[in-house]
């Protein structure tokens, strides 16, 4: 197969034309046409392609950068797998050399000349020479603001056993950031990052017409609209898939895909096809990976705004049973009109799997897909806005939902407990995996400069707390209106935080610097609480004196209720202080103390010092812990009880 597929992409033939696309909606300056073929014997990717790129900067460029995203897969000595063993997955160097991949490059001409040889690997983030992802290209003749540059290109990929949630296991393919890939140029020149642990991807949009040659049999699914299938080289089939206005281009393969169609209809928003690939042992839950998506499309559009494309293809990945390395899961991952969600084999009908991954990763089509920001350096943008609106379909969509455990058989079972409820204040916004690294990071440092290991919780889990405390200021409809008017402003572009928060106090009327300040651009947390409480007799009563404490960095305003027999009181505090006290006189004995006793400030990192009462539930607290704890040892007796 490898010779056919050599000859039959020696040269790049022209593609018929696309059916007719609506009018663009993007500035379209990155464009590819491709042709691939895969063979599966030895896991390799040979491809052809053209690339039309036009300088849409006031600058002249004298240079093209591109990803090679793979080649961080090449060995151990990349960037990527040495922040992953900074951040303490030291086996992933360990992996037998088979499971290892790169791109090859071979053609990249501009006007007849292959410009292969003058190209050079550099390493603008960190210095690290034995990094190959990012490809600097000296040009003979510069690209003048407004002009375009057509690139030949020609390279081979050899496809990795998973990283990274891209590559093969088994008969199973999934391959994203598989082709040179242009960075964007700004105004202050090329925005073109090496790849690191703790990033995503940034890209211009552009239509892509990709036609990829997979064995006879094969069902793939791809980015795009599938136009056409043919006979390819010997033993494989072409399927072509065409797609204007996106930023990249993912496509996966395999034998095994069961396919399942199902048609998204609500009135005021466009229908969408949708194609769901099933693993033929998850057959059974077609349906709830069909309503999660139908919720995520609902929702995001009508609060935000409607998803522009025609399809949308959602990829139920592979499961991996106690795997021996790390990494090899290719659930949870965006790319445009396209995702890859996550189940187990028994998942629990009260549970929140394959739902919440499901309509999170259907959610990046609009805070990644159509909202193009910077991953590399702003990934709150996408990953932060869209943990914090996925909590918000789940509660919406879904509201019998129960905290859910994966422990069992390796990973493959599932078990919900129906007497804990799933909350969107703690689970959606991932509150527990927040708290450890709440000060390990400036939200506003770039994000790939931050530390691996806290790296998602600062970016998916901070922002989603902190929009939540937004909505709880500013109150929700306040929120979806800054997020919506967001949405339309940053469609199809790349927009940036300084726009972000300037819109939002646009929308509000008011200045929200406070706001952002306190919780985007510092490493400071939260943390109040009751320090003391004491009481005195007074005529006709008593002198309660309630001391209040700020013990974290940050600064925010602060509510106090103070209860007493029959009466409440809400005292108000501006929390800057250390320590303020409050004197309260009432004819009846003090009950309770509340610090922020509505939970407004949900980036509270220790909520166990905020009240306190006269009457202790020391006995309560330890009934309740407990039972917990005793259902856990049951279940996980019940686990070895079945291999006995």
């Amino acid at each position: 197969m490898v010779a056919a597929a050599l000859a039959h992409l020696s040269v790049l033939e022209p593609l018929p034309s696309a059916s007719q696309n609506p009018p663009a909606r993007s500035p379209g300056n990155a464009s590819y046409r491709i042709r691939a073929v895969l063979d599966p014997a030895t896991h390799h990717i040979l491809a052809t392609g053209t690339l039309a790129w036009r300088n849409i900067s006031r600058a002249t460029v004298n240079e093209l950068r591109f990803h090679l995203y793979w080649n961080a897969w090449r060995d151990a000595t990349s960037s990527w797998m040495r922040e992953q063993a900074l951040a303490g997955n030291r086996g992933l160097a360990r992996r037998p050399a088979e499971d290892f991949g790169g791109i090859d490059i071979g053609t990249l001409a501009i006007a007849g000349e292959n410009l292969v040889n003058r190209a050079r690997f550099i390493a603008p983030d960190d210095g690290n020479t034995d990094d190959r992802t990012v490809l600097a290209v000296p040009l003979q003749k510069p690209v003048a603001p407004g002009e375009t540059v057509e690139v030949e290109l020609g390279w081979t990929a050899r496809v990795p056993r998973t990283f990274a949630r891209t590559g093969r296991i088994g008969n199973y393919y999934f391959v994203a950031q598989w082709f040179p890939k242009i960075g964007v140029v700004t105004e202050d020149g090329w925005n073109a990052h090496q790849f690191h642990a703790a990033t995503e991807f940034f890209a211009d949009f552009g239509e892509y017409d990709v036609t990829v040659t997979v064995p006879r049999g094969w069902v793939v699914g791809a980015t795009g609209k599938l136009v056409s299938t043919a006979d390819g080289n010997p033993g494989g089939v072409q399927h072509r898939f065409v797609q204007a206005d996106v930023h990249d281009f993912a496509w996966t393969a395999s034998p095994d895909f069961i396919e399942r169609r199902e048609r998204f209809e609500e009135p005021g928003l466009p229908p969408v096809e949708m194609r769901l690939l099933l693993q033929p042992e998850h057959a059974r839950q077609a349906d709830r990976h069909f309503k999660a998506t139908r919720a995520a499309l609902k929702y995001y559009g009508t609060w935000f705004g409607a998803y522009p494309y025609e399809q949308i293809t959602v990829v139920d990945p592979v499961t991996i049973f106690n795997p021996a390395s790390q990494g090899e899961s290719t659930g949870g991952m965006e790319y445009p009109t396209l995702f890859t969600a996550g189940t187990r084999l028994w998942a629990p009908t009260l549970g929140t799997q394959p739902e919440s991954v499901t309509v999170h990763e259907a959610g990046h089509q609009f805070w990644y897909g159509i909202v193009a920001t910077n991953e590399f350096e702003d990934a709150w943008m996408d990953e932060g806005l869209n943990t914090y609106s996925t909590a918000r379909v789940l509660e919406a969509a879904f509201p019998n939902q129960f905290a859910a455990t994966a422990r069992y058989f390796g990973g493959l079972a599932g078990w919900a407990y129906p007497d804990v409820r799933w909350s969107r204040a703690i689970d959606g916004n991932r509150l527990n995996a927040f708290r450890p690294v709440a000060s390990f990071e400036n939200q506003a440092t770039p994000t790939w400069k931050y530390w691996p290991g806290s790296a998602g919780a600062i970016t998916y889990n901070k922002t989603a707390l902190w929009l939540a405390t937004l909505e709880r200021t500013i109150g929700w409809n306040a929120t979806r209106a800054i997020l919506a008017t967001y949405f339309r402003a940053g469609a199809f572009r790349h927009p940036t935080p300084r726009e972000f928060f300037a819109l939002a106090s646009e929308v509000m009327g008011q200045n929200l610097d406070w706001f952002f300040d306190a919780v985007h651009r510092s490493s400071a947390t939260f943390d109040y609480a009751v320090a003391q409480v004491t009481s005195a007799p007074a005529a006709g009563g008593f002198t309660h004196t309630v001391v209040v404490r700020r013990i974290g960095d940050g600064v925010f305003p602060i509510t106090v209720r103070v209860t007493c027999e029959g009466t409440v009181r809400l005292l108000n505090w501006d929390g800057a202080d250390r320590w303020k006290a409050f004197e309260v006189l009432d004819t009846a004995p003090i009950t309770k103390v509340e610090v922020d006793p509505d939970r407004v400030l949900l980036l509270d990192v220790n909520y166990t010092n905020n009240s306190w009462t006269a009457r202790p539930r020391a006995a309560e607290a330890a009934s309740k812990w407990a039972m917990r704890w005793l259902n856990w040892a049951q279940e996980l007796l019940l686990t070895y009880a079945f291999f006995a």
